[in-house]
């Protein structure tokens, strides 16, 4: 019963970090720097 339990936990502990990330604007700076990083790889940035 208890292996059954772990699974059920991580998945529960990821959303409550992914709503709090959500929540604090985080998407917005990491989509910032994936553009800056993707314009310097191709040389525009």
């Amino acid at each position: 019963m208890k292996r059954r339990k772990l699974p059920l936990i991580i998945f529960v502990v990821f959303v409550v970090i992914m709503i709090a990330g959500l929540s604090l604007g985080e998407y917005a700076y990491v989509l910032e720097k994936a553009v800056t990083i993707c314009l310097s790889c191709i040389g525009i940035g």
